[in-house]
């Protein structure tokens, strides 16, 4: 997937040349599950996997779009884009400008061809992606500037989770959008959800002779059937019983006996992971801080428990994925993303991910799953200007 290709596919498409070409990387998240929408914290980091959009802007309001990976061109206008309107991965593209344009900024309509170059339903935020991708060139080709300072890169991706959360209605926090944006290469990005503050922790594998193995466990992701709802609201309505406005504010020291006021087990799990996951977050943090990557992979291994266990939204191929992983000398493993399905992560030695991987692919061939497909990534670049 390259800039030269959706230039390309917008030349096919609408006959004259776009006015650049601008991408958007997907994310993996390091630790920090389900604590976006809790106001914790988690810490992602930016793919090299990409996602393009070539744009150039109308006077009419008039959005032009087609996709690579699409089935054929889609057209509707500014004035008709709103809750579930439009359909599909077009909502993901139209919600952009209808929340630029909802948060104050004068945005008109445009062409645009996209090329994916994030694995669709893999967990590795192939929306988010697309989202500022789209909202980089809106941006630069609107004068918007946003692109220019942190704060309009958070604003810009507030404007993308409001496009997610309303117009493609999928209940998401704010993670993916922010590692997108702000995140930067050789670093994995703290955000605190509460204050949306951000903090740039060195992530450079490669100098300690480790590297991060990412399986695609080609157990199809999604976020819109109803069981990513179902565990924020399990949390929010945790959250009103304990009398606290998010679970951030609930304290790790006595979390038992704050949890056994709870109506019921599925709460306290629910809770519990949440409470304990920004616990390890912060532990990863100073584990990073102190090129501990012992504990770094210790860390891992109790996050996948906690999600298994406690908010149980692991499947038996990410499980069998971790448990691979970890027997064949990885530091730690643990799924990534909203779960149900996607990729796991594993913390490997340089000189061990080649075993690794033949081991996840050995176990997945033995228990009969859709192989796997596994690559090692870096911390990269956020979103920005490519032609």
């Amino acid at each position: 997937m390259t800039a030269q290709r959706a230039a390309e596919l917008f030349r096919e498409t609408f006959g004259e040349e776009p006015e650049g070409v601008w991408s958007a990387p997907g994310r993996v998240n390091l630790i920090g599950e389900h604590t976006d929408y809790n106001g914790g914290l988690c810490l992602p980091i930016a793919l090299p996997h990409r996602t393009y959009a070539a744009l150039r802007r109308r006077d009419d309001g008039r959005l032009r779009m087609v996709s690579a990976q699409g089935d054929g061109l889609v057209e509707t206008s500014l004035d008709e884009v709103g809750p579930g309107a439009p359909q599909g991965w077009a909502a993901y593209v139209a919600g952009v400008p209808w929340a630029l344009a909802r948060a104050g900024h004068e945005v008109g309509g445009f062409d645009v061809a996209v090329d994916g170059g994030v694995p669709l339903g893999a967990g590795l935020s192939s929306s988010a992606a697309l989202e500022c991708a789209v909202a980089a060139a809106v941006s630069d080709t609107g004068g918007l500037g946003l692109l220019d300072s942190t704060r309009g890169r958070a604003d810009l991706a507030a404007a993308c989770v409001e496009a997610e959360n309303t117009v493609a209605q999928a209940p998401t926090g704010g993670m993916d959008q922010s590692a997108a944006l702000l995140a930067s290469a050789g670093h994995a990005l703290l955000l605190d959800c509460r204050d949306h503050s951000t903090e740039q922790v060195p992530f450079d594998l490669d100098a300690h002779g480790l590297a991060l193995l990412v399986v695609d466990t080609r157990a199809e992701h999604a976020l819109v059937d109803g069981q990513y709802a179902e565990r924020r609201d399990s949390c929010e309505r945790a959250a009103r019983e304990l009398g606290v406005s998010t679970l951030r504010e609930v304290p790790l020291e006595g979390l038992d006996e704050a949890l056994s006021s709870l109506s019921g087990d599925l709460l306290r799990r629910r809770a519990r992971h949440v409470v304990t996951e920004i616990a390890r977050v912060e532990a990863a943090r100073e584990a990073l801080r102190a090129d501990d990557f012992e504990r770094l992979g210790e860390l891992f291994l109790e996050s996948h428990a906690s999600m298994r266990d406690d908010f149980e939204i692991s499947v038996p191929e990410l499980d069998t994925a971790v448990t691979a992983a970890t027997g064949a000398g990885a530091l730690g493993a643990r799924m990534t993303g909203g779960g149900f399905g996607g990729s796991a992560i594993a913390l490997v030695r340089r000189e061990d991910a080649d075993a690794a991987r033949a081991a996840v692919e050995k176990a997945f061939a033995d228990r009969g799953f859709t192989a796997p497909e596994c690559f090692v990534v870096s911390a990269s670049d956020p979103a920005g200007r490519d032609l």
